[in-house]
C-alpha cells in the first residue's frame, strides 16, 4: 500500500473534490484490469460509503479481504460498511473491529471504533437482560468498563485525535461521569475550538450555572455561535436567553405604570389628601424623569452592553417568534398607558384609573402563563 497506481492517485484527487461518482468509475475500470489492487478496493469502498451505498462498500471490503484478510485498513472499511446505512449492525462490526485491533495493536483508530462498538453492545445486552431499567451506580462500571478501557487506550495512542476524545466523552456521558465528560469536552475544544457539540455543551453548562442571569447567558451563547455559527443548540440557547431578557422589559413597563399611578394619587389613602387635578405641566414633565431613568438603566444600557450577536438576535427573535412580539407589544402598551396617565391634564381620576388597570392587567395576566416559553 506504499506505491499507488496512477489510477488510484487520480481517484484520490477526485475524492478530494468530492467527485465520488467519477472516482468510483475510475477505480472500477482499474480493478477490471488489476483485481488484486487492495488499495483500489479500499478507496472504491469509501467512495460507496460517501455516496450512501453501504452494501456496495461491504462488497468492496469483502473483495479486499480475499486479497489481504489481515489488513487493518480493509477491516476498518468493512466495519464502517457494517455500521452505515439503515441496516447498520454494530453487533456484526464488533468482531471485525477486534480483529482490526489484533492486526495493528498500535493504531488508535481501531481502539476508538471498537470502544464505540463495545459501548453500544454493552448497553444493548444490559437492556435485553434488565428491560428498560437504567444501570444502578454499582452496575455502571460493569457495563462500561471494557469500553472505557478501550477508549483510554485509544487516547494513549492518539492523544491529539478528536474522534478518540469524542468516543471517550460518549462513554463518560453514558456512564454518568460528569466530571470526566467535562474534562474531555475541554480537551476536545483545545484540539478543535470550533467543535460544535463540545462547544454547545460547555456553553450550556456555563449559561445554566447557578446565579447566571439572562444577559450573561445570552453573551455566552453569542460567543459560542461566533465559533460554531451552524449550531442549532447554541442558537436555541441564545433565543431562550434573549426571550428571558425581553420578558424583563415588561417588568420595567409595569413599574412605570405603577409610578404613574402613584404620581397621580389615583387611589385615595385614609388620612392623606389627594393631589388637586389637573396636575401642573412641570409636575407632569417631572414624572417622566424616573421613567426615563428606569428605561435608560434597565433596558437601554443593559442591551447596549451585550455582544453584537445578542443585539442582532433581539431583532431576529421578534421577527421569528410570536411570543417575543407579544412581550414587546405588551411592554409598549403598558408604557402608552403610563404616558397617557401622566401627560394628559386629567380633571377626573376615573379614566386614569381605567388606564392603570388596562396597562397592568393584560400584561401581568400573561407573565406567569408564558414562563415556560423560556425553557
Amino acid at each position: 500500500m506504499t506505491t499507488l497506481h496512477p489510477a488510484v492517485e487520480q481517484a484520490l484527487a477526485l475524492v478530494d473534490f468530492k467527485r465520488y461518482d467519477q472516482a468510483r468509475a475510475l477505480l472500477s475500470q482499474h480493478l477490471v484490469e488489476d483485481p488484486g489492487d487492495t488499495r483500489a478496493w479500499i478507496e472504491l469502498g469509501y467512495c460507496h460509503l460517501k455516496m450512501q451505498q453501504p452494501e456496495q462498500a461491504l462488497e468492496a471490503a469483502d473483495e479486499a479481504l480475499k486479497i489481504a484478510p489481515e489488513d487493518f485498513y480493509v477491516l476498518i472499511l468493512r466495519a464502517k460498511a457494517l455500521t452505515s446505512g439503515p441496516n447498520s449492525s454494530w453487533r456484526a462490526a464488533e468482531p471485525v473491529l477486534r480483529e482490526a485491533v489484533r492486526a495493528d495493536p498500535q493504531h488508535w483508530y481501531g481502539y476508538t471504533m471498537l470502544a464505540d462498538a463495545v459501548c453500544r453492545m454493552s448497553m444493548v445486552r444490559y437492556f435485553q437482560a434488565n428491560g428498560s431499567r437504567k444501570p444502578e451506580p454499582h452496575e455502571v462500571d460493569l457495563v462500561y468498563r471494557e469500553a472505557a478501557d478501550l477508549a483510554s487506550e485509544a487516547l494513549r495512542l492518539g492523544p491529539e485525535e478528536v474522534y478518540a476524545h469524542e468516543i471517550a466523552h460518549q462513554i463518560a456521558t453514558f456512564s454518568g461521569d460528569i466530571a470526566r465528560a467535562d474534562q474531555l469536552e475541554r480537551a476536545i475544544l483545545r484540539l478543535d475550538p470550533t467543535h460544535t457539540e463540545a462547544l454547545a455543551a460547555q456553553t450550556r453548562r456555563a449559561a445554566e450555572a447557578p446565579g447566571v442571569k439572562a444577559p450573561r447567558a445570552a453573551d455566552l451563547y453569542a460567543t459560542g455561535l461566533a465559533s460554531a455559527p451552524d449550531s442549532t443548540e447554541l442558537q436555541r440557547g441564545l433565543d431562550q436567553a434573549t426571550y428571558r431578557m425581553l420578558r424583563g422589559v415588561r417588568w420595567l413597563a409595569l413599574l412605570c405604570v405603577c409610578l404613574s399611578g402613584a404620581g397621580m394619587d389615583l387611589f385615595a389613602v385614609e388620612g392623606e389628601v389627594q393631589r388637586e387635578l389637573p396636575l401642573p405641566l412641570g409636575q407632569r414633565l417631572w414624572d417622566l424623569v424616573p421613567m426615563t431613568a428606569i428605561w435608560l438603566v434597565g433596558a437601554l444600557l443593559r442591551f447596549r452592553r451585550r455582544r453584537a450577536g445578542v443585539r442582532l438576535n433581539v431583532q431576529s427573535l421578534i421577527r421569528r417568534r410570536r411570543w417575543a412580539r407579544i412581550v414587546v407589544t405588551q411592554a409598549a402598551w403598558a408604557m402608552l398607558c403610563a404616558l397617557l396617565i401622566t401627560q394628559v391634564p386629567w380633571e377626573e381620576r376615573t379614566l386614569p384609573q381605567a388606564l392603570l388597570w388596562a396597562g397592568i392587567a393584560p400584561t401581568f395576566a400573561t407573565i406567569w402563563f408564558d414562563r415556560n416559553k423560556t425553557r
